[in-house]
């Protein structure tokens, strides 16, 4: 663990990242290949924690735009980020990886209820600490919860797990001259309203003088690159 840069993260995940080729549920292939490269982490020495998202299970703009009241929607979403965070830890503990799921909305039955000091000692101890139900209060993005959590338990970075390998000035995808980032301040995302976390995330990041490292989960090698400390992705800080 001496030769590695960072030793406490926190990796946000999409919903979507669960979701594989069918673009909509939780496909348990994805659910283990995740797993596996959080394990590689794990056995690193890394105390890691997660928040997933839930776009593969639940989008409360379909909601909104038949009229579903906001406040109904988000806690519908939250309740989704559970299902997968669920689903993560089964995963991991599979491969022998101790995982506690914490719930910032009370279930006991089924998730611990979200203390931050407890987190804390389940890091310690060695256990990966999934982070469930966003903040607990609607209005508030997975990402904005990612950017919580990691400021809470003094996280040396906010790993962004993405299909692409940082933040470009455009769809890659779409535009074969598009730039990629190795660097950017907080302030230049803002201004560039460049899709990396939304803007309350960002801001919170910013005032915690949090790191953000966005790369691609899915490169095999792009994960521990990181932690030791090599360019990989795009390195979002003051």
């Amino acid at each position: 663990m001496n030769n590695l840069k960072y030793k406490r993260v926190l990796l946000k995940l999409s919903g979507e990242a669960l979701c594989g080729k069918s673009g909509y549920g939780i496909d348990v292939d994805e659910a283990e290949s995740i797993a596996s490269r959080i394990k590689e982490v794990y056995d690193s020495g890394v105390q890691i924690a997660v928040v997933i998202g839930a776009g593969n299970l639940w989008r409360g703009k379909q909601g909104l735009e038949r009229g579903m009241d906001r406040s109904t929607a988000d806690y519908m979403g939250m309740l989704a980020t559970v299902m997968n965070s669920m689903a993560l830890m089964d995963a991991l503990e599979r491969i022998g990886v101790l995982t506690r799921v914490m719930s910032a909305i009370d279930m006991r039955a089924i998730a611990e209820p979200y203390i931050r000091r407890r987190a804390i000692r389940h890091l310690e101890k060695g256990r990966v600490v999934i982070f469930g139900a966003g903040t607990g209060n609607p209005f508030f993005s997975t990402d904005t919860a990612a950017a919580l959590r990691a400021s809470e338990i003094d996280a040396d970075v906010v790993i962004k797990a993405t299909k692409v390998d940082g933040v470009y000035d455009a769809d890659p995808k779409k535009n074969s001259d598009a730039k990629k980032f190795d660097q950017l301040n907080y302030i230049e995302v803002l201004n560039r309203r460049l899709e990396v976390m939304d803007s309350t995330a960002i801001t919170l990041c910013m005032e915690n003088n949090l790191p953000i490292l966005v790369l691609n989960l899915w490169d095999n090698h792009a994960l521990m690159a990181a932690l030791k400390g090599e360019k990989v992705g795009t390195l979002v800080s003051a």
